[in-house]
């Protein structure tokens, strides 16, 4: 049996605990983990507002979490045409998005072409939205 090659995508914007339980759990299920990081451009697309930490510096930091083997710029939602460009065995996501619309439709996607899609628990007390939210209620409060 050959290398399993695992993919972790997101935005990795704010970088917290959460992301590194994704990553570690993620390069305990795999021999090589490649993490997928949103373009700022994506990032827009998707969420509707730009990233807080710019591209560079998301990248930079996380292809410095060792349990990281190589990083991929997502500029594109389009996850079944990332694994053409990467070839990964095996995608991983946190539990939030289990049951949702888009990802029953790619584990579906997915099962057509080998690929494992495993879900990881949810850091639920600490996330890059809450964060945003902290964020914006000191700012908020400074601007008075």
């Amino acid at each position: 049996m050959g290398e399993r090659l695992g993919y972790a995508p997101g935005v990795f914007d704010l970088f917290h605990v959460g992301h590194l339980n994704i990553l570690r759990r993620a390069r305990a299920n795999c021999d090589r983990l490649v993490a997928g990081v949103c373009s700022d451009d994506l990032v827009v697309q998707l969420k509707g507002r730009p990233p807080v930490v710019p591209l560079s510096e998301r990248l930079e930091i996380v292809g410095s979490v060792r349990y990281v083997d190589d990083t991929y710029v997502a500029t594109m939602a389009d996850k079944i045409k990332i694994w053409n460009d990467i070839g990964f065995d095996v995608i991983y996501k946190g539990d939030d998005w289990l049951g949702t619309e888009v990802w029953t439709k790619l584990e579906e996607a997915f099962a057509k072409v080998g690929v494992e899609v495993v879900y990881f628990p949810y850091t639920a007390h600490t996330s890059s939205t809450r964060l945003r939210e902290a964020l914006d209620l000191f700012a908020a409060d400074a601007g008075r």
